[in-house]
């Protein structure tokens, strides 16, 4: 069983997306649309990657900057390969693509209730910031598609 890494394209869209819902990532109906992503990764395109096993997408992890700082959006890895190291070598490629590029800062959102992420997060060197509130506001009207979302 062996496992590949390159850099992620549109045509691992649907594979990607059924791995994001699988894993409960927060997805909406506009920016995680095949033409959300899309967008993404003409504007990033050599910072996000998959992992494929038999010729299936096991991991991903989206991945972009502003020109100042990269963020990680939508990483996850299938249940059944995880504790393997196919997270962090995701994590490792896409901290080292964002260098490349100058970058020299990265931040993630986590959902606090994802304790396994939080876990895997803090293993990876990052630190959870309490000095910070964040905040989102919608442009557009957007149908979240998150199963344990609660509008406030």
């Amino acid at each position: 069983m062996e496992i590949k890494y390159r850099l992620m394209n549109i045509d691992d869209y649907n594979e990607s997306y059924d791995l994001w819902i699988l894993c409960g990532n927060g997805l909406n109906n506009k920016d995680d649309s095949r033409e959300g992503i899309e967008k993404y990764l003409k504007r990033n395109p050599t910072t996000s990657f998959v992992a494929v096993c038999d010729g299936k997408v096991i991991g991903v992890i989206l991945c972009g900057h502003d020109g100042r700082r990269g963020i990680i959006q939508h990483a996850c890895v299938s249940p059944d390969f995880r504790r393997a190291g196919v997270g962090a070598r995701l994590v490792e490629l896409a901290l080292e693509a964002l260098k490349a590029e100058g970058i020299t800062k990265v931040l993630l959102v986590a959902f606090k209730k994802n304790e396994g992420g939080n876990r895997f997060w803090e293993s990876q060197g990052f630190t959870l910031r309490e000095d910070l509130n964040y905040r989102n506001k919608a442009l557009t009207e957007m149908i979240r598609i998150d199963p344990d979302y609660v509008k406030e």
